[in-house]
């Protein structure tokens, strides 16, 4: 009979335990479902960017004082980057005809002011494609040239010159859109093939420079003058982009949306996934699908227009106060939940100084049409940055690093 009932007590011990190891299993398998993130940025182990990057865009080609405000408003706000379009039509206006005596004065001031470079590359010249007709800003923004062999003579010309000097290279820009594709209906394998020769003009003159996709334009149209952006990326894959570039290259314009305001939010309040600035979490997921999860991405125009005036913009215009605030929750989100999978967030603008209001691109800027700090300005420049293990602090406005009296090294 004790006989029995110690084995009734072994075997009670038993159960007890075995109950204590389910419990423990089944928690730490909760856990584990709870950590499951979609967006897969375990996968990023090699990251051609710190994670985040701070970057914006500028104009330092025609006006060398704006030129050089502009480096020094990139510093003051603590960013490592600026966004600076190296025109082809600029560089060789003329076939064989080079002209880099402004570019060689932009990267040597940059370097200077210890400011990194990524250069797009597009705004082919008109001798490029004789085959398309009409005049630039008024029939088209930008057309591919008629032998794809030119652009990669220019992309390698470019690349050689500035070996080691220029940080990135973006290549072309919207190419979903007719009107930056010579009014020609969006050909992602066209663009692929354009990419593949000047990926790879880039990596024989300098291997180490980083190499980004074109940032696609959030649209919901399907025709001949634009392609969605979710489409066109998977097409893109479909004719294999990934293999010509380091990092996947979106656009990510805010619309009247916060920050944080998912693509399924928008969705339920009537409005479209891709009118929102985490739309590129949609497109991290078609990365993710296709098998690329372990690639980067860069966000190459992020920004909200205070534009009151057109039409095509001024539907979902924010307040002064409302940009700044919108930037500053953006970069933080994305520190918070994007990393390292988000490398580069270049945002828009540091504006043209030949800018009117009459300009839509006038009304994205970050600072006031009298080149005076506004509010995004002040506020980006003050906000807490987040990249890799380092932070740097927010700063009073009055503090001597905001007032450009105490130099703060940005994040590299």
């Amino acid at each position: 009979m004790g006989i029995v009932h110690l084995r009734s007590g072994k075997l009670k011990y038993k159960l007890v335990g075995t109950v204590v190891i389910l419990v423990v299993l089944t928690g730490l398998l909760a856990n584990r479902l709870n950590r499951y993130d979609p967006l897969m940025g375990e996968a990023v182990t090699n990251p051609p960017f710190t994670s985040l990057t701070y970057g914006i865009q500028a104009f330092l080609w025609w006006d060398k004082t704006a030129a050089s405000v502009s480096l020094d408003w990139a510093r003051l706000m603590v960013f490592s980057h600026i966004k600076q379009i190296f025109a082809w039509e600029d560089l060789e206006p003329e076939r064989g005809e080079w002209h880099f005596g402004r570019a060689d004065e932009i990267v040597a001031e940059a370097e200077a002011k210890d400011v990194q470079l990524v250069a797009r590359l597009s705004d082919a010249p008109p001798w490029s494609h004789p085959s398309v007709s009409g005049e630039k800003n008024v029939d088209y923004v930008d057309a591919p040239p008629d032998d794809v062999a030119d652009f990669g003579i220019y992309c390698g010309k470019v690349a050689e010159r500035y070996k080691g000097r220029i940080d990135a290279y973006q290549v072309w820009n919207e190419p979903n859109l007719a009107r930056e594709w010579g009014r020609k209906p969006p050909d992602a394998a066209g663009y692929v093939g354009l990419l593949k020769v000047c990926s790879e003009a880039i990596r024989a003159a300098d291997p180490d420079a980083i190499i980004i996709s074109a940032g696609l334009a959030p649209t919901g149209n399907y025709d001949a003058a634009a392609h969605p952006d979710d489409i066109y990326f998977q097409e893109m894959y479909d004719a294999g982009f990934q293999q010509w570039v380091d990092v996947a290259g979106v656009n990510a314009p805010g619309y009247n949306h916060p920050p944080e305001t998912s693509p399924d939010e928008a969705v339920a309040a009537g409005s479209q996934r891709f009118f929102t600035f985490r739309r590129v979490e949609d497109m991290r997921k078609i990365m993710v699908a296709n098998g690329d999860a372990a690639r980067q991405m860069a966000i190459l125009e992020m920004g909200w227009t205070r534009d009151p005036i057109h039409e095509a913009y001024s539907w979902y215009a924010v307040t002064e106060e409302e940009q700044a605030d919108y930037f500053v929750r953006a970069y933080q989100f994305a520190a918070e939940n994007w990393r390292p999978w988000m490398g580069l967030m270049s945002a828009i603008y540091l504006p043209d100084p030949s800018w009117t209001p009459e300009r839509e691109e006038y009304w994205w800027a970050v600072t006031l049409g009298d080149n005076g700090m506004g509010q995004a300005f002040i506020d980006l420049a003050n906000m807490a940055k987040y990249c890799g293990d380092r932070v740097i602090p927010m700063r009073a406005p009055d503090s001597p690093e905001a007032m450009g009296l105490a130099t703060v090294t940005p994040c590299t």
